[in-house]
């Protein structure tokens, strides 16, 4: 098993046009599996245009200052490009409250409220705890006690969806968020308007190249 994951990842890599180090995964996913469960696993959410030519996936955590700083940016450029694609991938790696955070906003998708809840958590300016986190939610218009059922009802397709995110950071050798793939590119680290306007350009050229 550790032998397929570590092949897919390597043809995935040499499609980035770089080397990257990597913990193996134990799924035994193929080079396809792995590139799909990364590009298009249908449990993560996305915005922007679901047909975009370029897909840009964000390995975050609510608790990331610099994940705070880029989502207004991230966002605004989905608007005005209108062809980009945006996979949210939550990444709770700074302790528990990050944890009960994508958690809850995992569990929001089930009133159809993901999109909201993500917003109120990641524009949020204080330290994050479970009654900060319960508190902004329901200001935000979610139902927190059923967001809190349907955390436990869901328990095991949140905690496999969060252990795919991180199997795949790791794949990647990040080693902190944010982090984005940027069509064929990895980019470990923010970056701002001209940069991602930039690497977004630098995507497509090399899409074109393909054809």
């Amino acid at each position: 098993m550790k032998k397929s994951i570590i092949a897919a990842v390597a043809a995935f890599t040499l499609s980035l046009g770089a080397t990257i180090g990597f913990v193996p995964g134990v799924r035994g996913e193929s080079a396809d599996a792995f590139r799909e469960s990364v590009l298009r696993d249908p449990d993560v959410p996305s915005i922007g245009n679901p047909q975009g030519d370029i897909t840009i996936v964000e390995y975050f955590d609510y608790q990331c200052p610099y994940c705070k700083k880029v989502a207004p940016e991230l966002v605004k450029l989905a608007r005005e490009d209108g062809k980009l694609r945006i996979v949210m991938k939550d990444w709770p790696i700074f302790g528990g409250a990050s944890q009960y955070a994508a958690r809850m906003v995992l569990a929001a998708k089930y009133q159809d409220k993901y999109h909201e809840a993500h917003a109120a958590l990641i524009g949020a300016s204080m330290k994050l705890s479970e009654d900060v986190v319960r508190k902004l939610l329901g200001e935000a218009g979610i139902d927190v006690d059923r967001a809190t059922r349907d955390m436990e009802t869901h328990k095991p397709a949140i905690e496999a969806l969060l252990a795919r995110n991180n199997e795949q950071a790791e794949a990647f050798g990040f080693q902190g968020a944010p982090a984005f793939i940027i069509g064929t590119f990895r980019v470990p680290g923010v970056l701002d308007a001209a940069g991602f306007k930039q690497a977004i350009a630098d995507a497509r050229a090399a899409t074109r190249k393909k054809k």
